[in-house]
């Protein structure tokens, strides 16, 4: 098949069609491709951090391989080197926090499997029963899952083999120690070349969704109260910021699981208070759940429009109130970002003291009389109005835990 020709601009007068510009495909596949990734991997840092971990795992298991390569050492260890290759497969995670954690649960589920298979081959089955059962307890499955799992491997091999003890037992050296090595050569990498710590993301993670449900806020308000035009409501979806904080539950779990086996680094000491992370990721998606709920306000029927009686008086006070609701999500996730107290008892909870107010002072549907409150219209107001309320609480105990997190993590 010949080759296509397309024209090029340069940039500098040149008509289109001229064939002096004039390119194959080849040559620009060969080109943007690059260019185009360099342009990416500079503007998404999550797709750096994957490079970097690719290159990372690329690196380890060169270093391991070197077992196998060099004569010295395979005289050494011989086909047990295997096993260190293996281990940096298994256990080479993108998180700091992850490998440590898996690395260490291999090794302690080593040890033990292969101690235990030695000593107890009479009572295989009801070891690996109790071994099978003690995986189903919540606190061993979301720490030690991994380490329960290999135990069991290694116990039923061991016991399985047949082999005399001395032998048991020179397998069960040669395969720690490679395994040790494997283990050694990815802590040294993940921890000391370029690290991804898991509570880096965690912290980063949990501060943007104060920021994102604080635009949500504000885009439901500008939304409700005709602020914008239809081509900014299509350009903007504000339950699409609060879906993504609802979907969090189940990274933040995993993240606060790798976080706590991480060493001391930089801004986070050992002992650090991740389960409060827990908490305030609760408290958001509470706050997002509530922020989302609105959104029936927009298209119900029992909403009033924006030129009815009921939406005019209320829409100076609320756009008032979600402002300062706003500010508040946004100094609370300032202050866990530089990691300062926010001085909730001086500052966050008078300003929602005082929101508390403001709120109880808007005209209600009653204020109309008896026969507008009966309208469908009155209703939808009262439900966005308690809404608000709803928001307010669940704010004040954000709020708390925020302060929480400051004391015991140690915030200046």
């Amino acid at each position: 098949m010949g080759s296509t020709v397309i024209d090029i601009p340069d940039g500098e007068g040149v008509v289109p069609g001229s064939k002096k510009k004039k390119k194959k495909v080849g040559d620009i596949c060969c080109q943007f491709p690059i260019d185009l990734f360099f342009k990416e991997m500079k503007s998404n840092k999550h797709m750096t951090r994957k490079v970097i971990h690719s290159i990372k795992v690329g690196v380890a298991l060169v270093f391991v391989s070197l077992l196998y390569l060099l004569e010295p050492l395979y005289k050494q260890i011989g086909e047990n080197a295997m096993w260190a290759i293996m281990t940096v497969v298994v256990v080479f995670e993108f998180f700091a926090g992850a490998t440590l954690s898996k690395g260490i649960n291999r090794g302690i589920g080593t040890v033990l499997g292969g101690g235990l298979g030695c000593l107890a081959a009479i009572l295989a089955q009801a070891v690996g029963a109790a071994a099978t059962y003690t995986r189903q307890f919540p606190n061993v499955k979301k720490k030690f899952d991994y380490g329960a799992m290999i135990f069991i491997l290694t116990f039923s091999l061991v016991v399985v083999s047949g082999l005399r003890a001395e032998q048991v037992l020179e397998i069960a050296r040669d395969r720690l120690s490679t395994i040790a090595m494997g283990f050694a050569i990815c802590l040294f990498i993940s921890l000391l070349v370029f690290p991804i710590w898991a509570s880096d993301e965690l912290h980063d993670s949990l501060v943007a969704r104060f920021e994102d449900l604080a635009v949500s806020l504000e885009g439901f308000s500008n939304e409700y109260f005709g602020n914008v035009n239809e081509k900014e409501k299509s350009s903007f979806n504000f339950s699409s910021k609060c879906k993504s904080v609802l979907h969090s539950k189940t990274k933040d779990e995993s993240l606060v699981n790798f976080a706590s086996w991480e060493p001391w680094h930089a801004k986070f000491g050992f002992c650090y208070p991740w389960g409060i992370y827990l908490k305030l990721g609760e408290d958001l998606r509470d706050l997002a759940t509530t922020i989302l709920s609105l959104k029936g306000c927009l298209k119900s029927p029992t909403q009033p429009t924006e030129s009815n009686t009921y939406r005019q008086p209320v829409k100076e006070p609320c756009e008032a109130i979600v402002a300062s609701l706003a500010w508040t999500l946004r100094e609370l996730g300032e202050s866990i970002k530089k990691m300062k107290i926010c001085g909730s008892e001086d500052t966050i909870l008078p300003k929602l003291k005082t929101v508390r107010q403001e709120l109880s002072q808007i005209p209600g549907p009653s204020t109309f009389g008896t026969n507008d409150l009966e309208r469908t219209d009155g209703l939808g107001l009262a439900t966005f109005m308690y809404s608000m309320v709803e928001m307010v609480e669940k704010m004040e105990e954000l709020a708390k835990h925020v302060e929480q997190l400051g004391q015991l993590g140690g915030f200046s």
